[in-house]
């Protein structure tokens, strides 16, 4: 695989494993992509940790999961909280990777002519995802460490034939450039949908957006809407050799993409229950209408309110919290956190700051006397909601 990175041709050098599992948090760089191929080819499992965490959350994952053994086949685990708030490692097995990365080569029509843009993390399951098609396709991978709007920008008018991105950084896209050759084949968009508005600016301004959704689970895209046949009315077609159905108003998965289970869990058996919400049209279609509960993706990251709220309430001060999304025009979403308690806004801040990633913290704080409450003394969130508004 060729990987451009900082204006220099790479060719992926796999480094062998030194481990048969081997940690790996680090920003995203050729060396960084060959230790986790090598690692593969060699039969470890790779746990990849998301380099913006604080140590204290780094030692947690690793402590959920030092006692469960390796299980005899290269894989990867990745962290994904649930809705719980507690950390599960998800594995991956290279053949789960690859199953996705074939129908994502399929449906994007990949070869070696491609040049795929990177400016997902690779510690999480889409920026990985787009390495693994290009190691399959022969593509050229051109690696960005982090996103920049402009950069993007430039790269879309030089060449670039596909690029991953959420609804935030396409809009931040837009405003950094409002043309786009007609080279650029399609620019995936997932995390959530598009709004129509945003929908209808890049089509002007010539990028081919192509709604997906997906998750950890799935080792990346689930469904993905086809190129040429794209109306931004739904986030697509299962890719091929996944099935998608809805079970009482749940979307359900099944397939060689969708992982082999979370560590110390039993094994994934038939179709996986995503926690999602959603419908199938009439042409086999997904339309997603929510998220799993309560998640905030804001930025492309996912934020859990529960590990959010067990954060704050850890803090002697907090009688009560509870984190409910908002709208956000830069980050699509952030977390705001209602409250009951007598600190001030900057001493929360400052407490959760040594236990929580910066994307994690709530952008607003709403004193509040207490929590409104249900019948079964959960926190009412449809009624907190209306309090907010």
């Amino acid at each position: 695989m060729k990987i451009a990175f900082r204006d220099e041709l790479f060719e992926l050098e796999e480094e062998p494993p030194r481990a048969p599992r081997i940690v790996l948090a680090e920003e995203a760089s050729p060396r960084f992509l060959g230790r986790v191929f090598g690692g593969l080819r060699g039969g470890a499992e790779i746990v990849l940790q998301n380099t913006r965490l604080t140590p204290a959350e780094r030692t947690a994952q690793l402590a959920s999961i030092e006692a469960v053994p390796h299980a005899g086949e290269p894989a990867t685990l990745l962290f994904t909280s649930g809705t719980t708030g507690l950390p599960k490692a998800a594995r991956l097995a290279l053949d789960n990777h690859l199953a996705n990365a074939r129908a994502a080569c399929e449906v994007l029509g990949l070869d070696a002519t491609s040049r795929f843009l990177c400016t997902l993390p690779l510690f999480h399951v889409g920026g990985l995802a787009i390495a693994f098609r290009c190691q399959l396709s022969g593509a050229t991978l051109l690696l960005h460490e982090r996103f920049d709007a402009p950069a993007v920008a430039r790269a879309l008018c030089s060449g670039v034939t596909h690029v991953s991105l959420v609804a935030s950084t396409l809009a931040r896209v837009l405003d950094a450039c409002a043309s786009f050759p007609p080279g650029v084949r399609a620019a995936l968009v997932g995390g959530g949908p598009v709004p129509a508005p945003l929908l209808e600016r890049a089509l002007r301004a010539g990028l081919p957006v192509l709604q997906t959704y997906g998750l950890t689970e799935t080792s990346s895209m689930a469904t993905c809407e086809r190129p040429g046949a794209a109306d931004g009315q739904t986030a697509g077609l299962p890719m091929p050799g996944l099935e998608v159905r809805i079970a009482g108003a749940e979307i359900e998965v099944r397939g060689p993409q969708v992982m082999r289970g979370y560590l110390g869990s039993p094994p994934v058996q038939g179709f996986f229950p995503t926690g999602d919400l959603g419908d199938l049209d009439g042409r086999g279609r997904l339309v997603v209408h929510a998220r799993r509960t309560d998640l905030i993706v804001s930025g492309g990251e996912n934020v859990y309110p529960a590990e959010v709220e067990a954060a704050l309430l850890a803090h002697p001060a907090v009688r009560e919290a509870a984190v409910l999304p908002a709208p956000d025009d830069r980050w699509g979403q952030v977390g705001v956190a209602y409250v009951a308690t007598d600190a001030a806004e900057s001493e929360l801040r400052a407490f959760l700051a040594g236990r929580l990633a910066k994307f994690k913290i709530p952008a607003r704080f709403v004193p509040v006397a207490a929590l409104p409450r249900n019948a079964a003394g959960k926190v009412d969130r449809r009624a907190l909601r209306l309090l907010a508004d």
